[in-house]
């Protein structure tokens, strides 16, 4: 099974295009850890940035490590075999650093079987001076870190090229003087802005499980963590690294072309924790998209924002004229011009992405999504004008203050776009497909949202199969959307605080079932999920500052309400 395993890894480094391979003598070694299979984690942008940017590092040697593929039976199983890096096959605790990158929520339980496959006690109060620092850092945990408290000796919050590097060089130098373990921990909380070492905070709980304080153990430590942001992203290289075809974006180099959005829509931490908005030169690109037509002819935009760019007609236009292609994840309705619908189709692109998010205007109104109804018809009509045969619109349900009609506008939205696109095109250029991706609404820190309750799961499948049944005689139009029993557990691990890592402890005790823990654990999960905070309550994340204050967020969330009532009085 060993052999097999080697072999495995072996086959995966020979297809790739970038891997850094070095000795590793008298180097700190980091074994970036991905919590999910290498497929997934090889196609996120960020944990390839910290690939370079730790290999780039002198003195520091960085090697992967993934979750292992469910078939490899070897990889989860007791045995003399540990989890190991993929370079090098060391095993994981060989390393100094193990650093989680962590973007979702769900692949919060793979660390779990991660660090235990690695033979790393799962507390981080467990472990000892033999044992590697496990620090993390991603959306998620910036977000809010409290339910991975436990686990974690460090969290390092904010954006990695404007303190990895900082982090980098203070922990050179410790690790240098061969300082001991409690002694990094308590100067790089001291030292570094952004650092979250868990164990040097102390949460207490009052009436109504609430929390009623949050403080540092030492006055020495900062009582609000500030989350980091980088300034000019032009002074650095955001792009894949690696290139391989296990990937899910294989026929294509991933480019970072803007970062953080000015939009603000309610739901969406992305408009609140990555302000201001930023967007890169066309100048300082011109070797990223040199480089993704050399390795793949096709060039992946990414960015919160990509469709405001103000020159990405102009980046787009040269990708081609360079003789490459580019592809975009998902457009703003209100910035899909006919030259970029032309761009589009003149790339190769058969399906656009657009984001409604709500059947009624009122609804769009209450989240902030910024569209109205004429410009949704607007960008479908230039799509098609231009050949674009496939379209695709995503939306939520259990938004706040959602009624039935809100639902029922989906569906009648969708098949009145659907209807239109298939009568005004014809011969090659005939519609094929609206393809309506249907997701639950989920609250999350840092936004006007974050006192508000998931919807019930019940209520949601209703609203799912109300939309469904109403466009079920539709031929163009189909419906796919997620299943609420894992937007319930997204949330609890989103909106709790470190008591949720008690949950964690047993789901992972109990191999992934998490009705089983749920039932063990006296951590009542409903209460972070289904109940609605108040203003005033401290919430498991408000120790950290974002960079946008919990007085902007709630008169966010009240002009929703009253956005909502005045919908509702205008009918």
């Amino acid at each position: 099974m060993a052999g097999r395993r080697k072999q495995g890894k072996s086959s995966l480094l020979l297809k790739e295009e970038g891997c850094v391979t070095a000795p590793w003598r008298e180097r700190i070694r980091i074994a970036l850890a991905y919590p999910n299979q290498y497929r997934t984690g090889m196609s996120n942008l960020g944990f390839q940035t910290l690939y370079a940017l730790f290999n780039g590092t002198p003195s520091f040697l960085c090697e992967r490590v993934f979750l292992p593929d469910p078939g490899d039976e070897g990889a989860f199983s007791p045995g003399p075999t540990p989890l190991s890096s993929l370079e090098s096959g060391r095993p994981l605790g060989d390393f100094d650093i193990v650093a989680f990158s962590v973007s979702f929520e769900n692949d919060y339980p793979n660390i779990l079987t991660m660090l235990e496959r690695g033979r790393i006690p799962l507390a981080a109060a467990a472990r000892g001076e033999n044992d590697p620092l496990v620090i993390g850092g991603g959306i998620s945990v910036m977000l809010n870190p409290e339910p991975l408290a436990a686990f974690f000796d460090l969290f390092l919050l904010g954006e990695a090229e404007e303190m990895a590097p900082e982090f980098l060089e203070r922990f050179r130098t410790l690790h240098a003087a061969v300082t001991a373990r409690e002694t990094i921990l308590a100067d790089l909380q001291r030292s570094i802005e952004g650092a979250y070492v868990p164990k040097y905070y102390r949460a207490g709980y009052g009436a109504g499980q609430c929390i009623d304080s949050f403080r540092p153990v030492d006055p020495a430590y900062p009582a609000r963590i500030r989350v980091r942001h980088a300034g000019d992203i032009n002074a650095f290289r955001t792009h894949q690294v690696i290139t391989t075809p296990d990937t899910e974006f294989s026929d294509m180099f991933l480019t970072e072309v803007s970062r953080g959005c000015a939009r603000g829509c309610r739901f969406c931490p992305a408009g609140f924790v990555y302000r201001p908005a930023r967007f890169r030169k066309p100048a300082a690109l011109e070797a990223s998209f040199d480089e993704g037509i050399r390795r793949k002819g096709r060039i992946g935009l990414l960015g919160t924002a990509v469709s405001d760019h103000p020159q990405l007609a102009e980046m787009c236009r040269k990708t081609l004229e360079a003789g490459g292609t580019f592809s975009i994840g998902s457009l703003r309705i209100d910035r899909m011009s006919g030259e970029l619908a032309g761009l589009l189709a003149d790339s190769g692109v058969e399906m656009v992405s657009l984001a409604p998010e709500a059947g009624s205007q009122r609804l769009r109104d209450v989240i902030r999504k910024g569209v109205t109804e004429e410009q949704i018809f607007r960008a479908v009509e230039r799509l098609i004008e231009k050949g674009i045969v496939n379209l695709r619109l995503y939306f939520m349900v259990g938004l706040p203050t959602e009624e039935e009609e809100d639902v029922d506008a989906i569906a009648e939205l969708a098949r009145r776009i659907g209807h239109h696109a298939v009568k005004t095109t014809k011969g090659t250029r005939r519609f094929r497909r609206l393809t309506l991706s249907v997701n639950q609404f989920i609250p999350k820190p840092a936004t006007p949202f974050q006192w508000l309750p998931l919807a019930e799961s019940a209520l949601v499948r209703r609203r799912i199969q109300r939309i469904k049944r109403a466009l079920g005689k539709e031929r163009s139009v189909s419906v796919i959307h997620d299943l609420p029993k894992w937007n319930y557990i997204q949330a609890l691990l989103s909106l709790g605080d470190r008591r949720v890592g008690e949950i964690l402890l047993a789901v992972h005790a109990n191999g992934g079932n998490w009705p089983q823990a749920l039932k063990q654990v006296n951590v009542n999960a409903d209460f972070y999920v289904y109940r609605e905070k108040d203003p005033a309550e401290f919430l498991p994340w408000d120790f950290i500052d974002h960079g946008v204050s919990r007085e902007f967020l709630l008169e966010e969330y009240r002009k929703a309400m009253e956005t909502a009532k005045e919908g509702k009085l205008g009918r």
